[in-house]
């Protein structure tokens, strides 16, 4: 189809999105952009407050050193103190960190979800699960091959609302090369069983790389496999990352027109249905995202049906 081809050759800038530093709540089913953010750094309060990603999570597990953990745990509660409720991210699940970690999260509401890190086994999520009494939403992070051959078992867990890909550990795990091409079995192991368990898309690993042009190849090449969010490690990657995985100008252009011919024509043939279906998921995750549609209706004859 002329239209949906279209939509695959427009560039992420060209998205009418929401100006930069006017931060939208976006729910974390359709979170786009991860903030990493170690809750060991000296100014974690104010980097939470400012960042314009859809979930900042504070991270205390492999981004805070072992002496300074209990820092970050303490800093952790004292955001709360001050009214934020990030996500955070934990020890696994055979660790004595997650011991702790579990133990500071139990009946405090002090953050918003957890991402659980080397998850290989449902058992890891259920326990995590009962140790925070089922009140929290849990985020699976797989990094091995274990990991990966359990997806659909970890995704059909209960507590767990997202999958996400721990790509650098994934690949220390099993040599493969940073090339997409050598990572597309597991991101789309990952899609498969997060489509399978009725989830939403998985969350992609971030890029180490500070160049923006990488960054926004890699986040639209995980876009193409089916994945729908990203870690970040930087704020500045935040805004690359929400635009490549936000619909486009001219699949917006196109959705609107679907449901404008729907309007005028009915149900036509059986393409139809899943073309709807595509055309209201779009317009769904541009109103999500604070993306103003109006201007995608202004082009609607352009990608006619």
């Amino acid at each position: 189809m002329a239209a949906e081809s279209a939509v695959t050759s427009t560039p992420p800038s060209t998205v009418p999105s929401n100006p930069v530093g006017a931060a939208v709540a976006v729910p974390p089913g359709l979170a786009r952009s991860w903030l990493l953010v170690p809750g060991s750094v000296d100014d974690l309060a104010a980097r939470v407050a400012a960042s314009v990603a859809d979930v900042v999570v504070v991270d205390l597990e492999d981004g805070v050193a072992p002496d300074d953990k209990g820092a970050a745990r303490r800093a952790l509660v004292a955001l709360a103190d001050a009214g934020e409720r990030p996500w955070v991210r934990i020890g696994d699940a055979a660790s004595d960190e997650w011991r702790t970690d579990v133990a500071l999260l139990r009946g405090a509401e002090l953050v918003a979800g957890v991402v659980l890190a080397k998850v290989e086994a449902p058992e890891h999520v259920r326990r995590t699960a009962d140790a925070l009494d089922g009140m929290l939403p849990i985020v699976a992070l797989v990094e091995s091959a274990r990991g990966v051959e359990a997806a659909l078992d970890l995704a059909e867990t209960p507590g767990v609302v997202r999958l996400a890909f721990g790509s650098g550990d994934f690949r220390r795990d099993t040599g493969a090369a940073d090339d997409p091409l050598a990572l597309l079995f597991a991101r789309s192991r990952l899609v498969t069983a997060s489509r399978a368990a009725a989830l939403p898309g998985p969350i992609d690993g971030p890029t180490v790389s500070r160049d923006g042009a990488v960054l926004a190849e890699a986040s639209r090449h995980a876009a193409s496999v089916g994945m729908t969010g990203r870690l970040c490690l930087r704020e500045e990657q935040v805004p690359v990352v929400n635009d490549a995985l936000s619909p486009s100008a001219s699949e917006l252009a196109w959705a609107v027109g679907v449901l404008d011919t729907l309007d005028r024509c009915g149900i036509r043939d059986g393409s139809d249905l899943p073309r709807i279906a595509r055309a209201q998921a779009l317009l769904d995750a541009a109103a999500a995202f604070g993306i103003d549609t109006d201007a995608a209706g202004r082009h609607v004859s352009d990608y006619a049906n």
